[in-house]
């Protein structure tokens, strides 16, 4: 699996948490961020293993440190991403590398 794919599958994930939530009155909002995840999902699997924004989330550790392992964004990335409520796809992968770097 590339990559690419690693991260595509890891959004799909997070997307397919957010459509099971049930809260009351969240007003849409985990539909909302399932399908902003969802189109992110599908933006970074468009992505070539050499795309800058794949390089920077493995010089951010997202890949394991050879780069080779499953994405895991940790602690700070995961916490970005699960409140995401959109944007553009780009945007959340820029956000993620300054969001893990800036994690204690």
């Amino acid at each position: 699996m590339s990559r690419s794919e690693s991260l595509a599958a890891y959004l799909r994930g997070q997307a397919r948490r957010r459509l099971d939530r049930v809260e009351s009155r969240d007003d849409g909002r985990n539909a909302k961020c399932a399908l902003a995840l969802l189109d992110t999902a599908a933006y970074a699997a468009s992505l070539p293993d050499d795309d800058p924004l794949i390089l920077m989330l493995d010089e951010a550790g997202c890949f394991g440190p050879l780069g080779c392992e499953q994405f895991d964004p940790g602690e700070a990335g995961t916490k970005l991403i699960r409140l995401w409520e959109g944007g553009e796809p780009h945007e959340l992968l820029l956000a993620l590398p300054a969001a893990i770097t800036a994690a204690p």
